[in-house]
């Protein structure tokens, strides 16, 4: 699977969870262009997800938390553009037991639908509820 497809296959299970999606979603701020792989929002949630394939050779969980920081101060960027709270996730193809880091949600690519189908649990629990 190539990252392009990856991505892909993170916006289709959002919309199978019933999700209005806005893919590869480019905005420009104070800081600059930025970039957010899937905007999934329903019932007035706004999930942005950012898609880590990640091969199990160069994959380390000191790289997911440098991506997950960024994606968290993405997220804030586009939350003040948009006026609602983004909550950023980070959707890793390989699961390395990392579930939370620095105000953002980690998923493992195999837990994606069970997240979703429990959403407002997993919200609770991060403290986004």
């Amino acid at each position: 699977m190539r990252w392009q497809e990856f991505e892909e296959e993170v916006r289709r299970i959002c919309e199978a969870h019933d999700f209005s999606t806005k893919f590869r979603c480019v905005f420009k701020d104070e800081e600059g262009r930025a970039e957010i792989d899937v905007v999934a929002e329903r019932y007035g949630i706004v999930l942005c997800f950012d898609a880590k394939l990640y091969s199990a050779s160069r994959y380390r969980a000191s790289q997911l938390r440098r991506e997950a920081e960024k994606h968290r101060r993405r997220c804030e960027r586009f939350s003040a553009l948009i006026g609602k709270r983004a909550i950023p996730v980070v959707v890793s193809f390989i699961d390395d037991s990392l579930r939370f880091h620095s105000g953002c949600i980690i998923v493992p690519y195999h837990s994606l639908n069970e997240f979703l189908t429990n959403l407002h649990f997993y919200l609770a629990e991060f403290g986004f509820l």
